[in-house]
């Protein structure tokens, strides 16, 4: 058995024709922070969606702690706990936050809120607020409450301050610390201050070819990473 949360080898992913990774290769050990940079377009969220389940890729493995993604589908990946935030703070719009997080606890099988209401205690006050009126910092906080019900092994964080304020994204650095000393984390960010500060390893991929891999606690900062955004 693999003691990596998660260990990709070679891996090749495409939207149809059209190749978007190359012989990508990552590992992910338990309650660490991977940063994952880059420019627009590189290939980071089809990463995460091809860890995921959300696209099958076209050759390479995926294994976590040696059990095989590949073929898997998303929803059974997150059942094996490794749970998946996309970019677009995606929420049920129509349902309230209790509702949403009812929705998460169903699927994980986790009624336990505590957790999300010491990370995210403004949500205690939004429980019947539909989803579809929170703020773009509120939803980023239910989804990745939504996401950590079931005490996932590895979140897969795309994006997450993107449009964010930063008061906000201090709150989140400090959660994504929290977070890390239970489970590992990959987040996909460019906001380097934000990333470097909390990462034990980046990854830097450009035109979807990974270019660096920088595990120097000294090294992760964000003059050292800026070159590949």
């Amino acid at each position: 058995m693999s003691k990596n949360v998660l260990t990709v080898n070679g891996l090749d992913a495409a939207y149809g024709e059209s190749k978007v990774l190359f012989d990508i290769s990552i590992a992910v050990e338990e309650r660490q922070v991977v940063g994952c940079v880059g420019r627009n377009g590189a290939g980071k969220s089809t990463l995460l969606k091809s860890i995921a389940g959300f696209l099958r890729p076209k050759a390479g493995t995926i294994e976590s702690e040696g059990v095989d993604l590949i073929g898997r589908t998303a929803f059974a990946i997150a059942n094996m706990g490794v749970k998946y935030v996309p970019q677009d703070k995606k929420v049920f719009s129509d349902l309230t936050v209790r509702e949403n997080l009812e929705l998460g606890s169903y699927a994980s099988g986790d009624y336990n809120w505590d957790p999300v209401l010491v990370f995210f205690p403004k949500l205690k006050v939004l429980m019947d607020r539909k989803a579809g009126y929170l703020s773009g910092g509120e939803r980023q906080m239910l989804m990745i409450g939504r996401a950590i019900l079931g005490n996932p092994k590895l979140l897969l964080v795309d994006e997450p301050t993107e449009g964010l304020a930063p008061s906000i994204v201090s709150h989140l650095k400090d959660v994504f610390r929290e977070i890390s000393k239970t489970a590992a984390l990959i987040i996909v960010e460019q906001n380097l201050p934000m990333i470097c500060g909390i990462s034990d390893k980046i990854y830097a991929l450009n035109e979807g070819r990974m270019v660096a891999e920088i595990t120097e606690r000294d090294r992760i900062t964000p003059e050292e990473c800026e070159p590949y955004l």
